[in-house]
């Protein structure tokens, strides 16, 4: 008995588990119809979302290595020879419009599946960024980049997840819009699809503007959204006081009125680890702009510089470390002989301040029926928005975009965001079957799980070929069973 043909089983098969589970399959065929194509545009659309989980990267890539090279061909029942990357493109054109309805249809699914709850909305902005000009996307322009790519254009992606991180919705923007121009669309999306409910929305301290504030109290919307850590200032006699309470080692919160009177409330938070960090990194920068000064004042004693040169080499010391570098007050001055000199202090009043400060920020909000712990425990629900941001830059790849057109560059990101709906769904499943937290390693263990033709030669000389599924072994046949999966017993050798 001989072994040959050997692709990958295990993990397109497990995609297209989720995919069931989910009921996707028959959305898509459901939305997209069928029309005279030799293979459904649903099936093509199978086949982006799985190896975008699986195996990410470029159409042309799916088409003429990663599809032959998995058992895709048996489980979709499509040959290899009919998936080419011109199919996957037009797939792409057929998905794009359905994502409105693919996002509400995703939410209710998985509200029946995992009893979820969205009464806390969690929403975050990253950016993604292009390679080449993108020229004909008038989205893709130079913003603030996530990614430290600013000689890049870019979008932003807004993301409203639940309170456990299972996506509800996005939306692409231009890539220089700031965060806090968003929020209004996004929730008037959401309520405009799911109604007005007493819902609570959490964002980040990127979110706050006045603008915001008015929106959400206008409609009697509550919110909890960080403050910028210049707020803390008007509050400085709170964080002086001696009343905190402890709700975990390391963590103190208190409730402090809004001083404006308009029904706020104001959470002051101060983390141990947070301060210790926060001034490790004062003393870094202090550390660099003192060493700097001392090098241009070495550099003005040995040669003339002009005052402009050195007023420049100062700007970018302090745009390069300013964490440190309201601490220092310099003077920079031309004698009448040409020569330029350079000295400085260390101001007391910002050292007091940022010892204070360190560790602490601040969160505004509306509701004030919870506890300073409850208001704390949903704001930093926002660290699932953040992850579902690193999965899809780290294991789906959503970065960089090589489209060029801008309908393409949506369906991509449609893509991304429907198979990160399998990551968290397969997440889901290890949580309740008591797996830990790691869909990562089930999927991978799972993807080494292969599909074989098994070759028996007989003694008239003809071979018995047939293709069977290699027995997972004793570990993969646990996740297995602990997960309630079941490969089919006819394809099991």
């Amino acid at each position: 008995m001989r072994v040959e043909n050997q692709v990958d089983f295990g993990g397109p098969w497990l995609a297209l588990e989720l995919i069931r589970r989910l009921q996707l399959d028959r959305f898509l065929q459901s939305a997209i119809g069928r029309g005279n194509e030799d293979v459904p545009w649903a099936t093509t659309a199978l086949v982006l979302i799985v190896a975008r989980l699986c195996s990410p990267s470029s159409e042309l890539h799916i088409a003429e290595h990663y599809y032959r090279s998995t058992a895709l061909v048996e489980l979709l029942g499509v040959p290899a020879k009919k998936v080419y990357d011109e199919r996957l493109y037009r797939a792409l054109d057929k998905l794009l419009p359905h994502k409105d309805a693919l996002e509400k249809h995703l939410k209710n699914r998985l509200g029946e599946l995992f009893d979820l709850e969205y009464d806390l909305l969690l929403y975050d902005v990253t950016s993604t960024y292009f390679e080449g000009e993108a020229e004909g996307n008038p989205m893709a322009k130079r913003g603030y980049s996530r990614d430290k790519r600013s000689d890049c254009k870019q979008v932003c992606i807004g993301l409203v997840v639940s309170r456990c991180g299972m996506p509800i919705g996005y939306e692409v923007f231009d890539g220089n819009r700031h965060d806090s121009t968003t929020l209004r669309s996004m929730v008037k999306k959401i309520e405009a699809r799911y109604g007005k409910a007493n819902r609570i929305w959490v964002g980040d301290r990127g979110m706050l503007s006045k603008e915001n504030i008015d929106f959400l109290k206008s409609e009697g919307r509550r919110y909890i959204i960080g403050a910028p850590k210049v707020s803390l200032k008007q509050l400085e006699r709170e964080l002086l006081a001696d009343d905190w309470r402890r709700i975990r080692d390391g963590l103190e919160v208190k409730l402090c009125e809004s001083p404006d009177g308009d029904g706020e409330v104001f959470i002051l938070c101060r983390s141990r680890d947070r301060g210790e960090k926060e001034a490790a990194m004062h003393r870094r920068f202090e550390e660099r702009i003192e060493k700097e000064l001392l090098n241009i004042q070495a550099s003005c004693r040995k040669r003339k510089w002009k005052k402009e040169t050195i007023d420049r080499r100062l700007g970018r010391l302090m745009s390069k470390n300013s964490r440190a570098a309201g601490l220092f007050e310099v003077d920079v001055r031309q004698a009448t002989d040409g020569r330029t000199s350079i000295t400085w202090l260390k101001k007391q009043a910002w050292r007091e301040w940022a010892t204070l400060s360190e560790g602490c920020y601040m969160l505004r909000s509306n509701v004030t029926d919870w506890t300073p712990e409850e208001l704390w425990l949903a704001y930093i629900q926002l660290t699932e928005a953040e992850a579902a941001f690193r999965i899809e830059k780290s294991d789906l790849r959503i970065r960089p975009i090589w489209h060029q057109r801008q309908d393409r560059v949506l369906a991509h990101i449609l893509v991304c965001f429907l198979a990160y709906v399998l990551w968290k769904t397969l997440l889901q499943m290890v949580r309740q079957a008591g797996l830990g937290d790691e869909p990562r390693r089930v999927l991978a263990e799972l993807s080494k799980i292969s599909l074989v033709d098994v070759v028996l030669p007989t003694s008239n000389g003809i071979d018995i070929r047939r293709r069977c599924v290699i027995r997972p072994t004793e570990h993969q046949a646990i996740l297995l069973e602990r997960l309630g999966l079941r490969i089919p017993k006819w394809k099991t050798t």
